[in-house]
């Protein structure tokens, strides 16, 4: 089971932004691999402390973290901040400014060159009710920016492969020294040598590519998954960008969704409400079949206990509540009409609710517990 990230970081979920960073650098500077060489052990707590960080700061993946957990960032090629698709290129370059220069070595630690990262691409995924209540497995073709075959680079002139370029200030303190990142190749180290006629000035062309998407049962619309390295390329050495993957849920025929509980309208007879019958009805996994018993009052509730969305964070799913409507003819024929009217003083079809009878308040209270 994966560790809790406020645990990795040692904070609470109610830490602000400072402290979530504070708490980050600390934990990075304390198993940064310049501090533990060759420590196998070091290095895990190192990117934990990273993907952890990588969700927490970002607000809209925290909050997605602190309703779902970590199923809300996980599935088939890396979803979410998984540290599994992450390496200390990466690490160190999309969070190179919270260990400052005090370290060298890795690429962005230390004023060394840095490995680009491709822009991500988004797309959107519509998914039926029946897919997202058992999980799908998606192929979906995305155009991606690749570098073109037959592509070379060479190292920058302008920073000598460094990355970086150095500047002299005087001050009134004296000569102050400085690095920024080199603006010809952009802190990579190298530029465009070769490319062929048909990719663009970076030596990059557009390639259609087919990408596998598992994504997990429970989902809700609107949340966005992560495929990690199935965005766009960038030149050179660079780290691929993501692929974000927005869900989006297609209305039912005839359930409705409400979180991980279902609702479906039922509508039976005049006779069928007195006389009871069975029925097939509609449920994500096919035809369910529930017994009336005699004299069903319209307005009840039937609660089937499993049968609606699997929680996302696998704690088992939510019910069936099936809303038992009884349907009255607007049109009679002329014994019909006889038969009702004798009926209206008859003592059985008086209205005499019990007190296990619910209210309609009661019912939705009920229906929300």
């Amino acid at each position: 089971m994966k560790k809790d990230f406020y645990e990795i970081l040692g904070i609470s979920k109610s830490a602000s932004e400072a402290e979530i960073k504070k708490a980050y650098r600390k934990k990075a500077l304390e198993f940064h691999p310049d501090k533990n060489p060759d420590n196998p052990a070091a290095e895990e707590q190192f990117k934990l402390a990273a993907e952890a960080y990588e969700v927490l700061s970002d607000p809209q993946k925290k909050a997605k973290y602190d309703q779902y957990g970590h199923q809300a960032f996980e599935g088939a090629g890396g979803f979410g901040g998984g540290h599994g698709g992450m390496n200390m290129d990466d690490i160190f370059s999309q969070f190179g400014d919270i260990f400052g220069g005090g370290f060298g070595g890795f690429g962005g630690g230390g004023g060394g060159p840095r490995r680009a990262k491709g822009s991500n691409m988004r797309i959107k995924v519509k998914l039926t009710l029946e897919e997202i209540a058992n999980g799908v497995e998606k192929k979906v073709k995305v155009k991606r920016k690749v570098q073109a075959p037959g592509v070379t680079y060479k190292t920058c002139t302008t920073c000598n492969g460094q990355g970086q370029v150095m500047r002299v200030t005087n001050t009134i303190l004296g000569r102050m020294q400085s690095a920024s990142t080199c603006p010809s190749c952009g802190g990579s180290g190298q530029i465009l040598d070769k490319k062929p006629n048909n990719a663009d000035a970076q030596g990059m062309i557009l390639e259609d590519e087919t990408v596998s998407i598992k994504i997990p049962a429970g989902v809700v619309d609107g949340m966005q998954l992560k495929v990690s390295g199935k965005g766009n390329d960038a030149p050179g050495n660079s780290i691929p960008g993501d692929l974000i993957v927005a869900i989006e849920e297609l209305e039912h025929e005839f359930l409705k969704r409400e979180g991980e509980n279902l609702h479906f309208d039922l509508y039976i007879s005049f006779a069928e409400a007195v006389l009871g019958i069975s029925k097939d009805i509609e449920a994500v996994n096919g035809k369910v079949r529930i017994k009336l018993e005699e004299g069903i009052q319209s307005g009840k509730i039937l609660r089937l206990k499993g049968k609606g969305i699997p929680s996302i964070n696998g704690y088992g799913s939510g019910d069936l509540l099936v809303h038992v409507n009884v349907w009255t003819p607007k049109t009679l024929t002329k014994e019909q009409k006889q038969f009702f009217e004798n009926a209206l003083n008859d003592d059985n079809f008086t209205p005499h609710p019990e007190k296990s009878d619910k209210s309609f308040f009661e019912k939705v209270k009920d229906m929300f517990s």
